[in-house]
C-alpha cells in the first residue's frame, strides 16, 4: 500500500491561496515602507519614491482589514519619521519623539478614510477620497502643528522638478501632494480591476498631470524676469572664527543664561572676532559690487548690554560701503534671549528689527517675535526678511515682496534639504529668495525656483554666496487667494464621507 503524499504548505508555490495573498499584502507593506524612507524631506530623498510609496501602501490598506491596515500603516509612517530624525540628526528629545508619533498618526488618516469610504462611492468619486485627504492633512499639519512643512509635505521631495513646482504658485505645496495621491488612487483603481472602465479615471489623472507639467514648462519658458538684477552677497564668519567662538562659549557653564550672566571678558572676544570678520567680508563684497549684504542667523553672539555697540559698528560699515546690510545677532539676556535680524540702509539707518517668530520646538528657547514680516521699499525692489525656520510656515511667507532674505543657521546633515524646502516659498510667493546659512547650504532662487547660486559652508574655510538676483517679483494666485485650495480639500473630506454614508443607507 502506497503512502499518501501530503500537500506542501510551506513553499510559496504550494501555499494556501489565503496565505499567498497575505504574503503579497505584507510584501507591499514592506516595499511601501522602504520607499517612504526616501521621501521624507531629508538629505537622502529620491523624488520617484514619493510617487511610489503611496501606491504600495494604498494597495496594502485596500486589501487588508481597515483597522489592521491602519495600525500597520501608522507603523510604516512612524518608521519613516524615525528615519528622517536619524538622517537629519534631529536628536531624540521628547518633543521630537512625541511629534513623530503624532504626525505619523495624522498621516495615516487618509489611508483609513480611503479604505472606509472609497468602496462605498463610485469609481470616479471614490478616487477623490485619498488625494483630498492627503492635501487636507498636509495643510492641517502645517496650520496647527509647530513643525510647519519641516516634515509631512510631499512637495518638498519634488524641489528639483521645476515644471511641476510651478503649480504651487496657485495651490501652495498642497497641490503637489494632491497630484501624487491622485496618481496613487488612479493606479490602484486599475490595479484592483484592470478593465476598460478603470482606464478612464487613470487617463484623466494622467491628462491632468501632463497639463500641469506643460503649463509649468510654459511658465518657465515664456515668463522670464525683466532682466534687471541686483548683486547680493551672503557672508558668514570664517570657520576658524566659528570654531574659536564655539569653544569660548562652551567653556561658560549654564547654557544661554550662563552666557548672559558671565563676565563680559568671557564673551567679548567671541563677539569681537565674529563681528570684525563679518565687517571685513562685508567691505570686500561691497567693493566687488554687492549692493545688499546678508549675514546668517546668530552671526554675532552678544550679551544684551553689548548689542548697541555691535549695531553701531554695522551701521558705520553700511554707511562706509553704501550697502543694505542685514545682520543676524544672537542676544543673550537673563530671560529668554533674542534671535533677531536688523536691516541697515546705505545711510546707516535702522530699517527694521525683526525677531524670529518660530523657534525650533524643543531646541530653541528664544522668546518668539510677533510674526509680522518686515518689508522695505528700496531702489532694488521690496525687500523682506524672515529667519530660518520661519520659512517652514507658508502662510507667514505670503508677503508682497520682490526679494526675501532668509538668514539661517542649520547643521551639516540638515542644511541642504532645509534650503531646498525654503526654495518652494519663492515659487509660491513670486519673489526671489536668498538664504544665507551659517552651517549648511546657502542658496539664491529666482521667483520660478531656479537656483541662481549656492555656497556650502563645509566646502571651504570661508563661505560666501554671490548672486545677481532679479529685483522685480510677481504677485501669484497663491499670494492672492491664500490657502483656498487647501480649505476646499478640507471641506471635500466630510462631504465625501456624507455622500458615502448616504449611499450606504440606500444600498
Amino acid at each position: 500500500m502506497g503512502i499518501p503524499l501530503l500537500e506542501n504548505t510551506t513553499s510559496p508555490a504550494g501555499a494556501h491561496p489565503a496565505e499567498r495573498a497575505r504574503r503579497r499584502r505584507y510584501a507591499l507593506l514592506a516595499a511601501g515602507t522602504a520607499a517612504m524612507l526616501f521621501a521624507v524631506g531629508g538629505r537622502w530623498d529620491v523624488p520617484l519614491a514619493a510617487w511610489l510609496f503611496p501606491v504600495l501602501l494604498l494597495r496594502f490598506t485596500r486589501t487588508t482589514g481597515p483597522w489592521a491596515g491602519t495600525a500597520w500603516t501608522w507603523a510604516a509612517h512612524l518608521a519613516a519619521a524615525a528615519f528622517w530624525v536619524y538622517e537629519s540628526a534631529m536628536g531624540s528629545g521628547p518633543v521630537v519623539l512625541a511629534g513623530a508619533a503624532a504626525l505619523s498618526a495624522v498621516q495615516t488618516v487618509p489611508f483609513l478614510l480611503d479604505r472606509l469610504l472609497a468602496p462605498r462611492l463610485g469609481r470616479w468619486t471614490g478616487m477623490l477620497v485619498f488625494p483630498a485627504a492627503i492635501a487636507a492633512t498636509e495643510f492641517l499639519i502645517t496650520l496647527l502643528s509647530p513643525f510647519g512643512t519641516a516634515y509631512g509635505s510631499l512637495a518638498v521631495t519634488q524641489h528639483g522638478d521645476l515644471p511641476l513646482l510651478q503649480v504651487t504658485s496657485v495651490t501652495g505645496g498642497y497641490g503637489i501632494g494632491l497630484l501624487i495621491a491622485w496618481s496613487a488612487a488612479a493606479v490602484n483603481g486599475f490595479w484592483q480591476e484592470p478593465s476598460r472602465p478603470a482606464i478612464r479615471p487613470a487617463a484623466a489623472c494622467a491628462a491632468v498631470l501632463a497639463a500641469v507639467a506643460l503649463a509649468g514648462g510654459a511658465r518657465l519658458a515664456l515668463l522670464p524676469h525683466d532682466g534687471r538684477t541686483v548683486r547680493i552677497a551672503g557672508v558668514s564668519p570664517a570657520r576658524t572664527v566659528v570654531a574659536a567662538e564655539h569653544a569660548a562659549l562652551a567653556r561658560i557653564p549654564g547654557g544661554r543664561q550662563g552666557i548672559a550672566a558671565a563676565p563680559p571678558a568671557a564673551v567679548d572676544p567671541a563677539t569681537t572676532a565674529a563681528q570684525d570678520d563679518l565687517l571685513a567680508a562685508t567691505r570686500r563684497e561691497a567693493a566687488a559690487g554687492a549692493k545688499i549684504v546678508v549675514w546668517p542667523e546668530n552671526a554675532v553672539p552678544v550679551q544684551a548690554a553689548r548689542e548697541p555697540a555691535v549695531i553701531a559698528a554695522a551701521r558705520a560699515e553700511a554707511r562706509r560701503s553704501r550697502v543694505y546690510l542685514d545682520i543676524g545677532i544672537a542676544v543673550y539676556d537673563p530671560a529668554f534671549g533674542r534671535d533677531e535680524t536688523i536691516l541697515l540702509g546705505p545711510d546707516g539707518a535702522v530699517l527694521w528689527t525683526y525677531q524670529k517668530a518660530h523657534p525650533i520646538p524643543g531646541s530653541e528657547t528664544y522668546k518668539p517675535g510677533d510674526g509680522r514680516v518686515p518689508v522695505v521699499s528700496t531702489p532694488y525692489g521690496r525687500i523682506a526678511n524672515v529667519i530660518c525656520y520661519d520659512a517652514d510656515f507658508p502662510a507667514m511667507m505670503r508677503v508682497r515682496a520682490d526679494i526675501m532674505l532668509v538668514p539661517a543657521h542649520d547643521w551639516r546633515e540638515y542644511g541642504r534639504p532645509h534650503t531646498d524646502k525654503a526654495g518652494l516659498r519663492a515659487v509660491e510667493g513670486g519673489y526671489a529668495l536668498v538664504r544665507q546659512d551659517a552651517e549648511g547650504l546657502s542658496a539664491a532662487f529666482d521667483a520660478r525656483g531656479r537656483v541662481l547660486a549656492t555656497a556650502d559652508s563645509f566646502g571651504s574655510g570661508r563661505q560666501t554666496l554671490v548672486a545677481d538676483v532679479p529685483v522685480r517679483g510677481a504677485t501669484t494666485p497663491y499670494d492672492r487667494i491664500g490657502d483656498l485650495f487647501a480649505w476646499l480639500c478640507v471641506a471635500a473630506v466630510p462631504l465625501l464621507a456624507a455622500l458615502a454614508a448616504a449611499r450606504s443607507r440606500r444600498a
